[in-house]
């Protein structure tokens, strides 16, 4: 039930986010600029796919190495079980005992857009800057409580894309996000 609901309250904060996005006026741009450059492709033999899931794609990991969490979440080898990735997201999971696997990872979204917010707008949560980077602060309604209690949201806006991360509290504290927050690209 409360991973049910949990994921209910992430799809609708998803699902606002995606609409205040839309929902900006188009600015114009003083110069189209060229996507990124693709970084290396990843070493053979340094994936670990958890479960049924595929490896993460260099274009994502290249904004939040699994390196970075080791350092700032306190995480090893021995407790990494793996890599979920798709197009535009990487989720490194953990094992920590006692807790379920759907809940223990550190997640990257990072899509290419052309309209990037530079500060995140959430109906149900506010945020505050550190560093070059937005993390959250306070929920706005109980309802959000769970979700802020349950993970820190990381944003950073960059040219043509924007790097969004959800790490869950019971991997990294929410000042152990912060830390990690240092390390978004």
């Amino acid at each position: 039930m409360k991973l049910t609901s949990t994921l209910v309250l992430r799809s609708a904060t998803c699902a606002a986010l995606a609409v205040s996005l839309l929902a900006i006026p188009a600015q114009p741009a003083a110069a189209p600029t060229a996507p990124p450059a693709a970084p290396p492709p990843a070493a053979a033999g340094n994936c670990k796919a958890y479960g049924a899931g595929k490896c993460c794609s260099p274009d994502v990991t290249l904004h939040l190495s699994r390196d970075a969490v080791y350092a700032a979440c306190g995480q090893t080898d021995a407790t990494f079980l793996g890599e979920v990735g798709s197009k535009d997201t990487c989720k490194y999971v953990f094992k920590v005992a006692g807790e379920s696997e759907d809940s223990t990872y550190v997640q990257v979204y990072s899509p290419i857009a052309k309209e990037v917010l530079e500060k995140p707008t959430d109906p149900f949560m506010s945020f505050k800057k550190v560093g070059k980077v937005w993390v959250t602060d306070k929920a706005k309604s109980p309802k959000a409580q769970t979700q802020v209690a349950g993970s820190t949201g990381l944003y950073m806006a960059g040219r043509g894309y924007f790097v969004s991360v959800a790490a869950s509290t019971k991997v990294c504290t929410k000042n152990q996000a912060i830390q990690l927050s240092k390390s978004v690209k």
